[in-house]
């Protein structure tokens, strides 16, 4: 009868985490930059311990709600400790009920790869990047709902 229990415990307890993260290096993550299609992508560079990343997040959330049915893609990157995933990242997705796409980037080379993603990044976050085949925009620092909407509007392909 415990082993029953037990069984059915740890069947729930993998069922409390719907979202799947995948935890890559940089030259995992680097096809997400170079998609060359008629899709605009949106990729947050983000942290739990973040406090300017987790007051935009809803932000992002919404976008990625208001467009999901059009040529859009969210990519949501983790920078948070690889260790940390079951303790913060996950339990925080499920907490914040997001939505959008969630993957680490958990590659200790930072100095090599941040100015790979764009040469102006310091390396701070939040930072994203939005582009398509015929458009390109990076920014360091917070986006607004009403920012990140007139950027994707103006550019997404119909």
């Amino acid at each position: 009868m415990k082993t029953i229990k037990l069984l059915c415990f740890f069947l729930w307890a993998t069922t409390l985490y719907s979202q799947e993260v995948l935890i890559v290096d940089f030259e995992g993550f680097k096809p997400h930059l170079e998609k060359n299609n008629d899709t605009t992508y949106v990729i947050n560079f983000w942290a739990t311990w973040c406090i300017p990343c987790i007051k935009e997040l809803p932000e992002f959330e919404k976008i990625n709600q208001k467009f999901r049915n059009n040529k859009f893609k969210m990519l949501l990157v983790s920078l948070d400790f690889k260790p940390q995933i079951d303790s913060k990242l996950l339990p925080f997705i499920k907490k914040n009920d997001i939505k959008s796409e969630v993957i680490l980037l958990s590659d200790p080379n930072s100095n090599e790869w941040i100015n790979k993603v764009n040469n102006d990044w310091t390396g701070s976050i939040p930072a994203t990047v939005i582009y398509n085949n015929d458009y390109y925009y990076f920014r360091e620092g917070s986006m607004t709902f009403d920012e990140l909407n007139e950027i994707i509007t103006k550019n997404l392909k119909k």
